[in-house]
């Protein structure tokens, strides 16, 4: 794969699809808060405090649990922030709903503003692999704590790190999209091998961060080669899962 400069038009396509689907995900966990104000006929008059109260309540959970770990409960987060618990299941359902509210605030205000600037730089195209990846990874390196209580919980009680890494694919989606159109290369296994690249890295992080055995910037080069690798081997077959087929790139003999 040739290394130009991202095209503006490719960067524009990735920050706005991470624009859209991060209003959606702010939309999925906003709406019990509004409906449980609407069904109290006073939606007018609180809506805005309770939105409000939670981001309030949201800040002040996240230094809690870069404080005090991931397994912090609501009565470890309740007293460092100076609330009681009453408090806070007052304005959250639950811990799952708290941490809902801190993996929103962690994509918006950490994760997504690095990864779209890594998107949207005027680099080559391996540069912008490693530099994506290599922020997702610093990002969860810098902050562990936080990383763990809101991405790396129990799949049963993750539904919004699942739109999390909804968001991440269909930001990649759409690079992926542009830049192989670019190339003449089918497009239209662009959501599957978005969606599996961010897998594999989420999953390799989770991993990691449990059990931090090498440096960031080990963990990064290795998912930089296997992506890259893929990426390479698509764009070789056209973006054609037959082509693929029909000629798959060799491993090197056994010496």
């Amino acid at each position: 794969m040739p290394n130009p400069p991202i095209p503006t038009s490719a960067a524009r396509a990735a920050v706005n699809a991470a624009a859209t689907l991060t209003r959606e995900l702010e939309q999925r966990v906003l709406t019990p808060a509004v409906e449980a104000v609407t069904s109290d006929g006073r939606k007018q008059r609180w809506e805005k405090h309770k939105q409000e109260r939670r981001a309030e309540l949201t800040t002040g959970t996240i230094a809690a649990v870069q404080a005090l770990g991931p397994d912090a409960g609501m009565d470890d987060i309740a007293r460092h922030i100076g609330v009681s618990k009453t408090v806070l299941y007052r304005y959250f359902a639950d811990k799952n709903d708290l941490a809902a509210a801190v993996t929103l605030a962690y994509v918006e205000t950490t994760i997504m503003p690095r990864l779209i600037e890594a998107l949207s730089g005027e680099i080559g195209d391996y540069k912008l692999v490693r530099a994506t990846i290599g922020v997702y990874v610093e990002t969860v390196s810098s902050d562990p704590n936080v990383y763990r209580f809101t991405m790396a919980r129990p799949s049963g009680s993750r539904p919004v790190a699942a739109d999390a890494e909804k968001i991440f694919a269909g930001a990649l989606e759409s690079t992926l999209e542009s830049r192989f159109a670019a190339r003449g290369a089918q497009t239209s296994g662009a959501r599957t091998w978005a969606s599996a690249m961010v897998g594999a890295t989420t999953r390799a992080v989770e991993e990691w961060v449990s059990s931090p055995d090498r440096s960031a910037q080990a963990l990064t080069d290795e998912l930089t080669m296997m992506i890259w690798s893929s990426l390479v081997g698509i764009v070789r077959a056209g973006g054609d899962p037959q082509a693929f087929a029909a000629d798959p790139p060799q491993l090197p003999p056994v010496p």
